[in-house]
């Protein structure tokens, strides 16, 4: 035969041609093959540049809203210096005067120390202004002005301004983000942005009082939450999941360290990761939290109050239990809360835990933020359609979640990969976590007013990755076990229609008003207040005058304000809202901290 004729050498080139073709066909069939994943690969691109430049625009949009408004509700452009800050409200113009007086120091340094060692402020008193007010944000303000050269270009009260605005835009960016990744579309970016503009009434204070220590803090926390939730999301890499992990540290510690509440709130958060974590859905986060709260701790020159803060108690218990592998670890035991820790004192009071006869405590218990919110909050939700959605997520979410933790306990292993037609949403370690964050910060809403600028912006972040997900459609569909139509081609309508009509019903709406708050406010104007400060500054300069500086030296050395404010001997007392506007604008010495507003 005309095999038999053949070499070895020429037989075996035909017997890979029988196998698999020749070596031109091949290389096409590589090449082929590689084309969908080098598309599939330009389309995620592609879907992150625009997710993120939506992301972006979004923020900047913000923030240029944001510092619209507040110039026209204050005419801050066409104001004077003393009227700018006059327009501070509360005890939050005292941070302001602090980033004043570390501007006027000949050197930050030099500033940074007058701050640890001040005794301008209260009658008799050295305190460490940075350590008893979290002052590390007009810290960083300032230095940042400098460095930048700032000087001869922008106005110190823009800057600060700018800053804080800019930071909103991050807090609206992350959210947007965090929407995002929990649904998969940039649409829930959009709709839980459109929500939280809509709701900033309930959703930040940053119209109330720019320089409040939280406008500064939670863009940060808002971070922290979309970094978690990459984390928990299975579906990432090795790279990306350490990139969250490191995001989610930096952002934690920043968040603790502009905020003398974050460790309470990080606190509820852990207690959100142990739950899951009994359940196996949670990832190893708690020495993130351990390291931030230590270096925190050093950085606020060993804060008595972190010590005996609840986050360090339950880190304490969990991170041994974690290490040594203990499945059932008995309940930490909280330290015993030092004299400068008011905060802890402030909650046993509130839940009726204890009784007290202070008035500074008393009177803290009558400011509106700590106490339960009216019907009008729920009313102003409803209005935007923000919580009747929220209530249709939040269910559907909770019995899928009821649902994985029965077969949990059934002794069924959790499933670590998920299809859509599976229809089981709440076993997803992010939803979970979001579900059980939300339900607690909504309890603690329930308790007291302030904490809703933390649970609103969550709400809508939430309902909004609710109504986009097909996941949630599916799963309602699943229990409901339609057979007209197939329930995975009707979840996709759904997850595409129902925020599609959200979102044209609320511009269709709200959007005439949006704009309408910025062409038709009122200026905000207190006469009463600036001639209260004009007396007193006059007072203060006749006083000086009188006490340091005789009539023949006035009349050949002229005194400045300032030399004055600083050695005229008078003190003010007043209530905590008129003392940090007092310290601002005049610079005097006042008989207590004006920060409780």
């Amino acid at each position: 035969s005309c095999s038999d004729s053949l070499s070895p050498e020429q037989v075996r080139p035909q017997r890979k041609r029988r196998r698999g073709g020749s070596p031109e066909v091949m290389k096409m069939v590589r090449r082929e093959s590689r084309h969908p994943r080098r598309n599939l690969l330009l389309q995620s691109g592609l879907r992150m540049m625009f997710g993120a430049m939506a992301a972006v625009a979004c923020g900047m949009l913000y923030a240029g809203y944001l510092s619209g408004f507040h110039d026209r509700k204050f005419w801050f452009s066409s104001r004077q210096d003393l009227e700018r800050e006059a327009s501070f409200p509360g005890g939050s113009g005292l941070y302001y005067h602090y980033y004043k007086r570390l501007l006027a120091a000949p050197s930050f340094s030099s500033g940074f120390y007058q701050l640890t060692a001040d005794n301008g402020t209260v009658s008799g008193r050295t305190i460490n202004a940075v350590e008893r007010l979290f002052l590390y944000p007009e810290l960083i303000t300032s230095f940042l002005y400098r460095v930048t050269g700032s000087q001869n270009r922008v106005e110190p009260v823009s800057f600060y301004l700018g800053s804080v605005f800019g930071l909103q835009a991050v807090c609206v960016s992350a959210l947007f983000v965090c929407s995002w990744a929990l649904s998969g579309t940039c649409v829930a970016g959009m709709l839980a942005v459109s929500w939280f503009v809509i709701n900033r009434q309930d959703a930040s204070r940053v119209e109330q009082g720019v320089p409040l220590r939280e406008n500064w803090a939670l863009p940060f926390f808002s971070c922290q939450v979309a970094a978690l939730t990459g984390f928990l999301s299975r579906s990432t890499g090795s790279v990306s999941e350490m990139f969250c992990y490191l995001i989610l540290s930096a952002c934690s510690f920043s968040f603790l360290l502009l905020w003398e509440l974050g460790h309470y709130f990080l606190f509820v958060q852990s207690v959100c990761l142990v739950l899951l974590d009994s359940l196996g859905l949670a990832a190893d986060v708690y020495r993130a939290y351990l390291g931030s709260l230590v270096l925190v701790y050093l950085a606020q020159f060993q804060n008595a109050s972190l010590l005996g803060s609840p986050l360090l108690s339950l880190l304490i218990g969990l991170v041994p239990a974690r290490y040594f592998q203990v499945e059932l670890a008995p309940p930490p035991t909280l330290l015993p809360a030092s004299g400068a820790d008011f905060t802890l004192q402030l909650l046993e009071a509130k839940l009726g835990l204890n009784s007290t006869a202070d008035f500074v405590t008393n009177f803290l218990l009558c400011q509106e933020a700590l106490r339960a919110p009216g019907q009008d909050l729920f009313l102003r939700l409803t209005q935007t359609s923000l919580l009747p959605f929220y209530v249709l997520v939040l269910t559907v979410c909770l019995l899928s979640a009821l649902q994985a933790v029965f077969r949990r306990l059934s002794g069924q292993p959790i499933s670590s990969s998920l299809r859509l037609e599976d229809g089981r949403i709440g076993e997803q370690p992010a939803v979970a976590y979001h579900l059980l964050h939300t339900l607690l910060l909504g309890i603690l809403t329930l308790l007291f007013d302030g904490v809703k600028y933390l649970w609103t912006p969550y709400v809508c972040m939430f309902t909004a990755f609710g109504v986009c997900s097909p996941d949630l459609w599916m799963t309602l569909f699943k229990w409901l076990r339609l057979k007209s139509v197939h329930p995975v081609v009707l979840s996709l309508i759904l997850s595409t229609a129902v925020p599609t009509i959200i979102g044209f019903s609320l511009w269709r709406e709200f959007y005439p008003r949006v704009l309408a708050e910025l062409a038709d406010l009122q200026e905000i104007y207190d006469p009463d207040l600036m001639e209260l400060i004009a007396w007193i500054r006059c007072f203060l300069w006749t006083l000086c005058t009188a006490v340091l500086v005789p009539v023949q030296v006035l009349v050949l050395v002229p005194v400045t304000q300032s030399l004055c404010r600083s050695q005229a001997p008078a003190v003010f007392a007043g209530s905590p809202v008129l003392l940090g506007t007092i310290k601002l604008c005049s610079g005097s010495v006042v008989t207590s901290l004006p920060v409780y507003s």
